[in-house]
């Protein structure tokens, strides 16, 4: 499967460095949708984006910058790993519309309109009230649509989530989260959720974060396929896709920072809680990036999933980027 098709992992987060990235390609995975920032602002972000030059600079054998789907199909052919970049909030752009252009040249390719908190533009799924996309929002929807930014929806809640998928007139994406049937988590999205968003020709990434998945690190092979297959019979395997989450090698202040940026005086646990502040152990077999495709082939091989695996698990992530 890895040697014939394009493999993509819709996010990760990992500590970036020459270890992972021979890592990543000896996995063969094709490309990996890497989160750039999570609250940081307009200048910082930039000086992330600088950071990963060096990257490209210093590890061109192995890892390339994605700007296009022509670019991933050249990452396939020459052996490298193909690097597109999101936002995993809306930070980026200050409170400034024309700086999601600005953004979009620079290489970011994807942005979410919240991260659990209310934002600028749309409600977080941490908050006790969801007032929907903000009229920043729907201007900020429009001008993402017409520069060809991806819509992510992966941290926002029920009403801010519906509203995106129907303002948008480009299809959306909920790059890693996974059905509240199969887990309740906040993170996680309802049907009606999952359905409007294919509906509209929109991509979702299971997540293999285990604070979303049934039975936590413990979840086994057979309950992960079991809930990509009953969702591929819900709207169809060609809407779905994996989206990782992996969090490979971080230490805990990255952890904080993604959980408190600058908004809290006070710790916040997010999904975990005061006697289990940490990183959650890892689900079996997602510790690294080779051992993530021995997961993910065996979730294609499984019976529950054989019959959908070509559109479900081999296109992982494909988000049809001629479409953007």
């Amino acid at each position: 499967m890895y040697q014939d098709e394009i493999i993509i992992d819709g996010l990760q987060y990992c500590r970036w460095d020459r270890a992972y990235f021979e890592s990543l390609k000896q996995s063969g995975v094709t490309a990996v949708h890497v989160t750039l920032v999570y609250h940081e602002n307009a200048r910082e972000t930039l000086s992330r984006f600088s950071e990963w030059n060096l990257h490209f600079e210093r590890n061109s054998d192995l890892i390339m910058p994605v700007m296009s789907m022509d670019d991933i199909r050249t990452a396939k052919r020459e052996g490298k790993v193909g690097i597109f970049f999101g936002a995993q909030n809306c930070s980026p752009i200050d409170d400034e519309i024309g700086l999601i252009e600005v953004m979009r040249k620079q290489g970011l390719m994807i942005m979410q309109l919240t991260y659990n908190n209310q934002s600028l533009l749309a409600t977080g799924c941490y908050e006790q009230e969801d007032s929907g996309v903000t009229r920043f929002g729907k201007q900020a929807i429009a001008e993402m649509n017409r520069v060809g930014m991806v819509i992510d929806m992966s941290h926002s809640a029920e009403r801010s989530t519906l509203e995106a998928i129907d303002l948008s007139s480009r299809p959306i994406c909920i790059s890693h989260a996974n059905p509240q049937r199969a887990h309740a988590a906040l993170r996680n999205k309802s049907d009606e959720v999952i359905r409007a968003l294919c509906g509209r020709g929109g991509l979702l990434g299971f997540s293999l974060y285990p604070f979303h998945l049934p039975g936590g690190s413990e979840c086994r092979l057979e309950d992960f396929c079991k809930m990509v297959a009953e969702t591929a019979d819900m709207v169809g395997a060609e809407h779905l896709a994996i989206g990782s989450d992996l969090c490979q090698n971080q230490p805990q202040s990255v952890l904080e920072w993604m959980r408190n940026g600058r908004w809290s005086k006070s710790l916040d646990y997010g999904e975990g809680s005061a006697s289990n502040a940490g990183w959650p152990a890892a689900l079996h077999g997602s510790r690294k990036p080779v051992a993530l495709r021995i997961f993910i082939r065996d979730c294609a091989i499984s019976g529950s999933v054989k019959k959908r695996r070509p559109a479900c698990l081999a296109r992982t992530g494909s988000l049809s980027w001629k479409r953007v």
